[in-house]
């Protein structure tokens, strides 16, 4: 095993819709995969808002251990790219969090808003047990849940007031937006297409986050003016 730091975190990242996959209650005992649009919590674990009506929701009532495939295909297809299975359990939110998971969700995800407008749908955020980590050729195997992340995530106030802040950012080009911020990197849309920036070491204050998004979104400008 030989699997680069935070390598399945930045793949996390990197990423916008997944495979869930539940156990079936009828025909009972099957494999029930399902494509879904995800984003993460503020310790990269995956939240989706599903309807309570939908299948692997149901499913999910009745037993709430799933898996969980994103994957990030590179030029030579998805066998050249990375990919993490995530095994665990699907929960739902805690009524006090709903607040917090849709001011994230939503950055993400803006499009979602109609849907918890319609009120049938809620967030489920999944316990990670284990992973299976392939990165290429080598570069593969089991980690523990807890191997996810070890730092204490970055709070919920201190990310909107980032966001907000370079929301405002006088340098900040037109087409760059970001999603979010987290210890090791950041989340960026530009033009249109989702882009992970990874910062040289992980950053433990505000301070340090404010600096390192002031160097991404220069260098972000340098090259979109180009």
């Amino acid at each position: 095993m030989n699997i680069p730091s935070q390598a399945p975190l930045h793949l996390l990242h990197r990423v916008s819709e997944g495979t869930l996959a539940t156990h079936s209650r009828e025909p009972r005992g099957f494999p029930y995969p399902t494509a879904l649009p995800f984003a993460l919590t503020a310790r990269h674990l995956p939240m989706l808002l599903i309807s309570h009506l939908a299948e692997h929701t149901r499913n999910l009532h009745a037993d709430a251990r799933a898996g969980f495939l994103v994957a990030h295909a590179g030029e030579g297809g998805v066998l050249e790219g990375q990919r993490l299975t995530m095994l665990g359990s699907f929960a739902p939110a805690a009524p006090e969090e709903n607040g917090e998971l849709a001011r994230r969700y939503l950055r993400y995800h803006p499009d979602a808003e109609r849907y918890l407008e319609l009120g049938d749908f809620a967030f489920w955020v999944m316990s990670v047990e284990r992973m299976r980590y392939i990165g290429g050729f080598g570069a593969m195997g089991w980690l523990a849940g807890d191997e996810l992340d070890s730092l204490p995530p970055v709070s919920p106030a201190d990310e909107s007031s980032l966001c907000e802040y370079f929301d405002a950012y006088p340098a900040r080009p037109e087409n760059l937006r970001l999603l979010g911020v987290d210890r090791y990197g950041c989340d960026l849309l530009l033009s249109g297409t989702r882009n992970r920036f990874t910062f040289d070491y992980p950053k433990l204050t505000n301070g340090d986050l404010k600096a390192a998004l002031i160097d991404c979104f220069e260098r972000q400008g340098g090259i979109s003016g180009r």
